[in-house]
Parts: structure tokens; sequence; C-alpha cells
């Protein structure tokens, strides 16, 4: 989701006068601007905004009470862009997800009602006000009003960030970005990043309910549209791959991250995230065993909605949907046909 990267790099005070008007909806007089740690630059920047900001007299809410804006550099886990997690980081603690309730808006950091939201979210108010509300909705889709940026990646030709309206549709979105790598193709998209449902683009499939489906280039990119089709738009990290992708490979790339990144809090996530690493690595390896396909599955399915936070069931959800959509790719590693098997053979 390198959108925010971009927003804050290149227009920091759209998102400081973003967070002012939030800051006087609210009536709060303290923002934080949190920053992952790898962004030493772009934090760099936004001080630098904010100070000149501050220098202009512009930090005031309408009774002309200062309003305070600091910029707090995490370091780096993935675990504190999970809103509790990021309080508890910003507070100087471990960066572990609470349980809710109480939620942020009633009790957040350091006790006090806190409202968490995207650079891009806060990015978007300075134009409503400009345009009026009922301009703005007039851009895109009546349920999704509003320019959305999709942050393309994967084999692409063009890969980066691309503006539009929510009623753009994958193939749209796609062809914008330059097409697929070597005309090749496409297999498989990510329509919100790595935590969502993955869609398949090649061929139909035999989904859980026993029915032919088939994810289509024509699917609307809005969040309704999207939703009503087994996934989820989120901040629109969309990842393309072409028909080339090994899907195993995929899955377990996955599975690395999502272990490493785990704050160990919750068992199912803990062990869960790590045993999913270790059978996809079993059946790259040319080592898969037959029932190894229904193993991971059960392993997935007991793993969402049974933690503090959402890490759990955002290494499930993507991973369970290649294994139903790809199954024959996951059946082949387990019976003897891996990569290493083959090499066996000859």
């Amino acid at each position: 989701t390198f959108k925010d990267r971009a927003l804050i790099t290149y227009s920091p005070h759209m998102l400081i006068e973003g967070i002012l008007i939030a800051c006087h909806a609210i009536r709060s007089y303290r923002a934080y601007i949190y920053v992952r740690g790898e962004y030493a630059l772009e934090a760099e920047i936004i001080g630098t905004a904010i100070c000149e900001a501050r220098d202009a007299g512009l930090l005031r809410s309408p009774d002309g009470t200062e309003i305070a804006v600091t910029v707090h550099r995490g370091a780096g886990a993935y675990i504190c862009g999970e809103e509790t997690a990021l309080l508890s980081s910003i507070e100087g603690n471990r960066g572990y997800p609470r349980i809710r309730p109480p939620f942020p808006a009633i009790s957040g950091v350091w006790k006090s009602p806190t409202i968490i939201q995207n650079v891009e979210t806060l990015c978007n108010l300075p134009h409503i006000f400009k345009m009026g509300g009922a301009e703005y909705a007039k851009i895109g889709p009546t349920k999704s009003p509003g320019p959305k940026i999709y942050c393309m990646s994967g084999h692409l030709n063009k890969p980066g960030l691309y503006e539009r309206p929510m009623d753009v549709t994958i193939g749209e979105l796609i062809e914008a970005a330059g097409g697929i790598l070597d005309g090749l193709a496409p297999k498989a998209v990510f329509p919100g990043g790595s935590s969502s449902p993955v869609f398949r683009m090649d061929r139909p499939y035999i989904g859980l309910d026993g029915a032919e489906h088939r994810d289509s280039m024509n699917l609307r990119m809005d969040f309704e549209s999207v939703r009503a089709a087994g996934s989820m738009l989120g901040s629109a990290g969309v990842i393309v791959m072409h028909e080339k992708t090994c899907m195993v490979e995929a899955a377990h790339n996955l599975a690395r991250f999502y272990h490493h990144e785990s704050c160990g809090q919750c068992t199912p996530c803990r062990e869960g995230t790590g045993w999913v690493e270790k059978i996809l690595f079993r059946m790259l390896a040319g080592d898969g065993r037959p029932g190894d396909v229904t193993l991971l599955l059960d392993i997935l399915e007991k793993m969402s909605g049974t933690t503090i936070c959402l890490l759990a069931d955002s290494c499930a959800m993507p991973i369970a949907s290649m294994v139903v959509k790809f199954r024959e790719e996951f059946e082949r590693r387990c019976a003897g046909t891996g990569v290493a098997a083959q090499a066996a053979a000859g």
C-alpha cells in the first residue's frame, strides 16, 4: 500500500489539512502521524511540513487553541498497522493488539477517545470540503463515491499508483498499468493486498459450494462489488500474477511473511502461521503428503476468527482461497511430482 508513502512525500500539507479538519470535527487538540520505521525520509518530509504549518499559524483550532501534531516513528512491525497495536506502540509499549471493547473511540491512546484513520482518507477531506459533499459523491458508484488510489503491483509492465473512480474494472486497471509482462495472460489477482482472498482469472474453478465459478476481468473494483465476489478491496493494493506463477510458491511466500510478522500473543496465530509455512515448504520440497491439502485447509479454518486481531485471518483468508481455487496445483505437490521429486527422477 505504497499510496500513503507517495501522499506523504509529494503532498504532506494535504495530509496536515485533513488532520486539522478531523481535529475540528471531534474537538481534538492532539494528533499523531504514525510512520513505519523504514520511512526515514518520509518522516523528515512530514516533520518539515508540520513546522511550516506551525510557523504559518495554521496549527490552531477555530477557538485559537494550538493543535499539537506529532510524528511517531515505529520500528517496522507489520502488526502495528492494526489500530490497537498502533496505540500500544505510540504509548511506548510493545505493539500488541488489544481486546475490544473498549474500542479506541471510547478508550484509545492513554485511555482518551481516539480516532484512527488512513492517510488517504484524511487526504480526501480537503477535496470534499472544496468540492462539496454532493459534488464529490458524483464521482464513481453511488455506494462507493470518490476516487481511489489503486496500488498496482506484480507482473505488470507499468506498476505504480493509478487514481480512478471506483467503477473501474480489474481489466481496465491492468490495461492502465501497461498489461501483463511479456504479453502473458493473467492468472490471479489479489484485489486488496496480500491479506485479501485471491481471484482466479485463467479458468473456472469448483468452489466449496460445489458450483463452478469464474472471477471476471470485468469485475468493478468498488467495496461492494469486490465483497460480493468473495474478497475485499481494503486499501486497494492490487497484486497481479501471470499464467506462469506457481501458486504454491506464492502461498508459501505469504505464509512465511505472516509467520515472521505475528506478534505471538495468540496461540492460533503464533503456531498456526508456522504450521502453514512448514506444510507449504514441505510441498515445495517435493515431500508433500496425500492428506496435506485437507490438513492445510483445516488449520486455516481454525485460525480464522479465533484471535484478538485479524493477522491470523490475514494469513488464512488468502491462502485458503488459493488452495480452493488452485487446488490442482497443491494436490500435484502432494503426489510426488513436485520440483524436488522431478529433479530426483532425472
